[in-house]
This record gives structure tokens, C-alpha cells and sequence, in this order.
């Protein structure tokens, strides 16, 4: 497996879910790829979303979840409701 910087992974996050998170870490630290072939069901909440997709990867680094109005969403929050808040009307 690939390792990518914190930067490169932020990317493939978004490119995937279309979610856009902050990564916080040291400077040149290196992660495993974001793998997934499919992006997470839209009912998932972001805490699951968290737990289950990002923190193997993220091996105990912090991470920030930004909604289209800069804010972060709850936990309970629906991963389409995220999504969403990103779009234009």
C-alpha cells in the first residue's frame, strides 16, 4: 500500500466522499491511501463515518470535518446531509 501526505490524502477524501476535512499532523508525515471504492452510504453518520473509514488510517492524528458554511458538523450528522451543504443553490 501507498503512503501520501496529509495533503494528497485530504484530496483523495474529497474526491471519494466529496467531504472536506482538515488533517492535523507533523510536517512529512505519511499515511496509507484512501482505499475505498465506493463512497460512504449517505445515511452514515460522521462520527461512524469517522470511526470506521478515517481513524485506521489517521492512526491517532487529529482531524476536522468542514461543512460548506465552515462550520463542523455533530456527530450524529448524516454524511449527505455534509455533502450537501456544499453545493450551491
Amino acid at each position: 500500500m501507498s503512503k501520501v501526505s496529509a495533503t494528497e490524502l485530504e484530496r483523495q477524501i474529497f474526491s471519494m466522499e466529496e467531504i472536506k476535512v482538515v488533517i492535523r499532523s507533523k510536517r512529512n508525515r505519511q499515511f496509507n491511501e484512501y482505499n475505498y471504492q465506493r463512497k460512504a452510504a449517505g445515511t452514515t453518520s460522521i462520527s461512524e463515518w469517522l470511526e470506521t473509514r478515517l481513524a485506521p488510517i489517521l492512526e491517532g492524528n487529529e482531524v476536522e470535518i468542514i461543512k460548506g458554511d465552515g462550520t463542523s458538523p455533530h456527530g450524529r450528522t448524516n454524511v449527505e446531509n455534509v455533502r450537501s451543504s456544499y453545493k450551491n443553490d
